[in-house]
């Protein structure tokens, strides 16, 4: 292929080596290869000093990740056929997986395409694309679906933050075909109604799935409590496995009627309750009129977006659980989450134990869950294993 070459400077092919795929700024000899002679967007062919081919990459000259690999060969031209050969690969792990076509079918850099996520509701697809190098090959992608799936809807869901850092539009389309309002899903024998438009990331989040099915094997006469609900997905399987009380709690209205919505659907109007509040205020008052709920989940959003964040985020994620700790009845059940990739396993440990001591309650982990199969983890990409889920017995101090 007549790509353009970029050359990095000595012994900065050391990660590159060991699996990573992200090239920084300051790795790249400038001298060699000019940042300023290059698009947003460009493929180019990654040297190491030595003059050594190391693979393929698309790169942008403005951002700190200044390129992603996309392939470690150089006689590979990044075309429909690349995609193809990509999409198809991860479809045929997912069917290894799920019996339904309900799943994030594209995990960014897990599945050799990074800056790109698609999940996939049956026929319409939902896909976000963070960089400008996967921004280039936009209507490739979407042919290569159509070619595969020959879907009823494609929706680009370019809302994201990260879309800002590479200098690209921030909106939603549908693309391709007609998306007429909400589409129907199904997972953990539950239905739940999606508004892929206007919900958040890609619309769902299928990460929790096989956690979400542990809560409804406890849930079986238990008073439940789902903070950060958004849509429903912990609370509504929880009401179907026999919960006695379900309440989902959540500061946005839109997201509270999707969850009805879904509650509808699953015909559960009669042990499932939704409350618009914000979660510190609404655990503050049931602290104070001293409610008790058997299982409480605590599902919050990112809150440690970037690194700086650290300190503010980690004194929330603190606050919160020592709030649900308070209205836990006696010998109860905490679900405690995190999907701050900066907020490691063992951050979270501590902070269930510290706020567990505070309170005097003695806490025992009993399970741990992580992210679905669909959102596989990159053996040299830390960041590609952001989640992370306690199963926490509570009871009165030993």
């Amino acid at each position: 292929m007549n790509y353009s070459e970029i050359y990095l400077k000595k012994n900065e092919d050391k990660r590159l080596k060991q699996g990573h795929l992200w090239i920084f700024s300051n790795e790249i000899d400038i001298k060699r290869s000019p940042l300023d002679q290059f698009q947003a967007g460009q493929i180019v062919i990654v040297k190491n000093a030595e003059k050594k081919a190391i693979g393929t990459a698309y790169l942008n000259p403005n951002t700190l990740i200044c390129a992603r690999l996309l392939t470690r060969k150089t006689n590979v031209k990044i075309s429909a056929k690349f995609f193809h050969s990509r999409i198809t690969t991860a479809l045929q792990l997912r069917q290894r997986l799920f019996s339904k076509p309900f799943y994030r079918l594209i995990f960014g850099e897990s599945d050799g395409l990074p800056g790109l996520v698609i999940d996939r509701f049956d026929q319409v697809f939902s896909v976000q694309i963070t960089t400008a190098g996967m921004e280039q090959c936009k209507d490739t992608i979407i042919s290569v679906l159509c070619e595969i799936f020959a879907p009823s809807a494609i929706i680009l869901k370019n809302d994201s933050n990260q879309r800002h850092l590479e200098n690209l539009s921030q909106q939603s389309v549908c693309v391709y075909g007609q998306l007429d309002g909400e589409v129907v899903i199904e997972e953990n024998n539950a239905l739940f109604s999606v508004d892929i438009m206007n919900g958040q990331k890609t619309g769902w989040f299928y990460d929790h799935r096989i956690s979400r099915q542990q809560l409804a094997q406890l849930a079986p006469d238990q008073t439940v409590l789902d903070l950060f609900s958004y849509s429903g997905a912990w609370g509504i399987p929880a009401a179907i496995a026999g919960a006695k009380q379900v309440t989902c709690v959540d500061s946005s209205e839109s997201a509270l009627q999707m969850a009805k919505n879904s509650a509808q659907l699953n015909q559960l109007e009669n042990n499932i309750q939704f409350q618009r509040s914000d979660v510190f205020e609404f655990l503050k008052q049931a602290r104070e009129q001293r409610q008790r709920y058997d299982i409480i989940v605590l599902d919050p959003p990112a809150l440690i977006k970037r690194k700086k964040d650290f300190k503010s985020g980690y004194e929330a994620y603190r606050r919160l659980n020592h709030l649900a700790l308070q209205v836990l009845s006696n010998n109860g059940i905490l679900i405690s989450a995190s999907c701050s990739h900066h907020l490691s396993k063992a951050n979270l440990h501590e902070i269930l134990r510290s706020s567990a001591r505070h309170i005097d309650r003695h806490i025992a982990f009993f399970a741990y869950g992580g992210q679905g199969p669909d959102h596989p983890i990159h053996p040299a990409l830390a960041e590609t294993e952001y989640l992370k889920t306690f199963f926490c017995a509570v009871s009165p101090s030993l």
